[in-house]
Order: structure tokens, then sequence, then C-alpha cells
């Protein structure tokens, strides 16, 4: 009599009718789940990030011992050296400045009124490149004049990146938010303006990374290189 040998069979990963097991299926539930509620957490984040940024208006009168506007637009110079010759502070910086632009050229482009004060109390911060480099220069121009409050002017937009990047830097220094809007963007209608839907969205996505960046790495930035100011500054 021959017999036959027959290896065991192997187990199988998929019940009798091709579906993967109870385990597996259970698994790929929750991923979806999780992937889900990911999506509707960025969605809607996102719309409150959105309108936040839409709705944002500066304070009326505002006041601290210094003011910081970001580069990026003449209307937020502009913004800045207003609330200077209103005396809502006692001096300015001007942080990302091109390196080859010096007083004399911002000063052709804003109002002939503020050349005098561009003259006597305004510092403009050469070394910073982007927002981090901001936080890092403003940091150092506000403890060598020790101050512990700034307004801070940059555009609506980019406002909620800033204050986490300058909040990081400088824990202890009090922070007014100050934005300068830009009409032609229509960020109040963002919601059916492809431009103003599209820019919102990366800055959405840029203050995620720094939120995130922020949250793993809490260290504040190196020092600067260096600030450009005026020579007439007064002492700290």
């Amino acid at each position: 009599m021959t017999h036959v040998l027959r290896h065991p069979a192997a187990p199988s990963n998929s019940s009798a009718d091709g579906a993967p097991p109870p385990a597996i299926g259970g698994i790929r539930i929750a991923l979806a789940l999780i992937a889900g509620a990911a999506v509707v957490t960025v969605v809607v984040g996102f719309v409150a990030f959105a309108t936040t940024i839409a709705n944002a208006r500066p304070p009326v009168s505002p006041e601290a011992e210094g003011i910081v506007v970001l580069t990026g637009g003449s209307a937020r110079i502009d913004g800045a050296l207003r609330l200077l010759a209103e005396h809502r502070a006692t001096r300015l910086l001007i942080s990302g400045v091109n390196p080859a632009v010096g007083p004399a050229a911002i000063a052709d482009t804003v109002d002939p009124e503020m050349e005098s004060i561009m003259s006597c109390c305004v510092d403009l911060g050469h070394a910073a490149r982007d927002t981090i480099g901001n936080a890092t220069e403003t940091r150092d121009w506000a403890d060598e004049h020790r101050y512990r409050s700034l307004i801070v002017v940059t555009s609506d937009y980019h406002m909620p990146r800033s204050l986490a990047e300058l909040a990081d830097a400088m824990p202890g220094v009090e922070l007014i938010p100050y934005p300068v809007s830009n009409p032609e963007l229509h960020l109040d209608t963002w919601w059916h303006d492809a431009d103003a839907f599209a820019l919102l969205v990366r800055e959405y996505g840029k203050y995620l990374l720094t939120a995130s960046r922020l949250a793993l790495s809490p260290l504040a930035p190196p020092p600067a290189a260096g600030l450009a100011g005026n020579a007439s500054r007064p002492a700290a």
C-alpha cells in the first residue's frame, strides 16, 4: 500500500470566503477612522485659522516700549512708522532688511513727514532672512534696549506664525499684534477667492510646521549676528 505524505496546511490569513480575519479588518477600520479624524481636524483648524485672519483688526490705541515690523511690504513699514509718530512706543526695529538697503533708501519709500523719525528712532536689522531670523533679531534688539513689551507689525496672514516664533524666542516679553491688511488679497472672502484661498492654505501649512517644530524643539534660537542700527540711538 502506498502512503502519501502530506505537508500540514499553512495557516490562512483569510477566512473561507476570502475576507481578512477580524483582527486585520479591525486594524484597517481603526486606521481609516484615525485618518478621517486627522483630515477633519486639519480642515476645521484651517477654517478657524482663515476666519481668525479674515476678522483680524489692529488695536485702536496700542502702547508698548518698542515696535518691531517684519519686512515684506511697504504697508507694513508705513503702519509701523505711523505708530511711532503717534508715540505708541519710543523706538522701532525694521527686521529683515536687505543688507544693501540703508535708512536713506527706506526713507525714500515712505511719507516725507516720516523722514525725521527715520533719522532718530529707527533701527534696521539686516541679519534676518526668514521669520525665525526675525524672532532672533527682535529678541536681541529687545534685550539690548531692555524692552518688555513690543507692538508687532506684519501682514494679517503672517501674524499667527510671527507671534509663535517671537513668543518662543522671548517668552517674557508682551507682544501686541498689529496686523496690516492688503485690500487686494480679499482675505475676508477667502472661500470664493482662489488667490486668497491658496495664500491661506500655504500660510496654514507653514504655521502647522512651525507649531510642530516649536513643540518638539522648545529651545530659543541662537543669537543673531547683529543689528545695523542708527548711530544716534540711546544706550539701553
